[in-house]
């Protein structure tokens, strides 16, 4: 992940659909600014807030997103192609309104997170995705002819994943004919590898994501089973302000808003199983910590569904659909599972 040698001011665009594509950031930047470059970000809402936070020296751009509805059913395909002229509508917009940051704010390489419309000629534009080839149940080939169009008009397209068989994305971003521009660049992690010496603090440790409604119907979900257990619970909603918000729910269940980096990688590393959806950056972040964990993805979104199949089916996490989420039985068939352990190494 070298650019060139001189100084560069960069510009990092995270998509704003859950916190996941803003926190892969976090190594990037951090890595770039160990090169020497200017950061500028580029954002809004959560992913803004939660950048902010992380690199309070950092410039920032308030820059919409898309204008998405998420369904609180499963029909999440038809729900987005519904919305594809809406969302079409707005890459063309961001792409538009990027000519105008690139010269007021004088960036010479803009680097999108899943932002489609951040190309531009007179830069180095790079596009960061691990679904190159995007799973749906209805217009697949239609709509990864749409995915590979705009990934094209970019510079590169770095996949953080490792190019040979030990990968996490699988099928999202391995595929026998690539496309001409890609580079596999490693998974993606704001955490280190190292080893875990932290004492046990938490039974179960419930990281919630994602859009709503899904989001809080999840966590009802899993607080009103988790009030049926003793197991010493710390749930991290997610949901980011400016301070983090702490709540004792019962006497074994406490919940907080949010945690920075530092933070989340002490209560991770002191949990002894985590329950969460299977989005990409949290299974990255799982595997760098070499963690054991329950996933449950979010309904309809099928690329988790893939995930969490494919992690089941290789026995290194259970996972459940929400519909069917019973804690007891994930717990007792998390024990036939290997987590994370030793099959992964974050370079």
């Amino acid at each position: 992940m070298e650019l060139k040698k001189s100084k560069e001011r960069i510009l990092i665009c995270p998509l704003n659909w859950g916190l996941g594509h803003a926190t892969r950031c976090i190594p990037i930047i951090n890595e770039l600014i160990r090169q020497g470059h200017t950061i500028v970000v580029a954002a809004d809402e959560g992913p803004l807030k939660l950048l902010k936070k992380e690199f309070p020296d950092l410039a920032f751009i308030v820059f919409p997103n898309y204008s998405v509805r998420y369904p609180s059913g499963r029909n999440m395909t038809v729900s987005m192609l519904l919305q594809s002229p809406q969302i079409f509508y707005s890459i063309y917009k961001e792409h538009l309104q990027l000519k105008k940051i690139i010269a007021h704010n004088k960036i010479d390489v803009v680097i999108s997170d899943n932002r489609f419309g951040l190309w531009n000629k007179y830069v180095k534009s790079i596009f960061i995705t691990h679904q190159l080839f995007i799973k749906t149940p209805i217009a697949q080939v239609f709509t990864n002819a749409i995915n590979h169009w705009f990934i094209k008009q970019y510079d590169e397209c770095w996949v953080p994943d490792a190019e040979g068989e030990n990968n996490l994305s699988g099928e999202l971003s391995h595929q026998q004919k690539q496309l001409p521009n890609v580079k596999f660049i490693g998974a993606l992690s704001r955490f280190n590898k190292q080893e875990n010496s932290l004492e046990k603090k938490w039974d179960v440790l419930v990281i919630l994501s994602g859009p709503e409604p899904q989001r809080s119907i999840f966590e009802n979900l899993v607080v009103q089973q988790l009030k049926q257990t003793s197991l010493k619970t710390l749930i991290v909603k997610g949901v980011v302000r400016d301070e983090e918000v702490w709540e004792e729910i019962n006497s074994n269940i406490t919940s907080v808003s949010h945690l920075p980096t530092k933070q989340l990688e002490t209560v991770l590393l002191s949990s002894e199983i985590i329950v969460s959806r299977s989005g990409y950056s949290t299974i990255m972040d799982l595997a760098t910590l070499g963690k054991k964990a329950i996933f449950v993805p979010t309904p309809g979104q099928t690329e988790q569904e893939y995930l969490a199949e494919r992690f089941m089916k290789k026995g290194i996490c259970f996972s459940q659909t929400q519909t069917e989420f019973d804690l007891e039985i994930a717990l007792k068939e998390s024990e036939n599972h290997t987590g994370f352990k030793n099959i992964f190494d974050n370079k």
